[in-house]
């Protein structure tokens, strides 16, 4: 399973670690993703997402309604 958010879309990025005498090693950033479950009412159901921190958020301003709807608009499977 990939380290993605359903929400943001956020994934690892990629980069360097540089050390003292500029060394370079290769190295990943991961997002915050944890596994949270929502009730969807219209549905009657939970709802099981992988969402970032950030996700998390946008679903407390913009309402989980909202934001199934916009990730089965993309094409997510919810």
């Amino acid at each position: 399973m990939s380290n993605r958010c359903q929400v943001t879309g956020k994934q690892p990025g990629y980069g360097n670690n540089v050390a003292h005498s500029q060394r370079r090693t290769k190295r990943r950033w991961l997002p915050n993703i944890q596994r949270r479950r929502y009730w969807l009412p219209s549905e009657g159901r939970w709802v099981r997402l992988r969402v970032s921190a950030k996700g998390i958020k946008t679903i407390d301003a913009r309402g989980i309604e909202a934001v199934v709807a916009e990730a089965r608009a993309r094409g997510e499977r919810v």
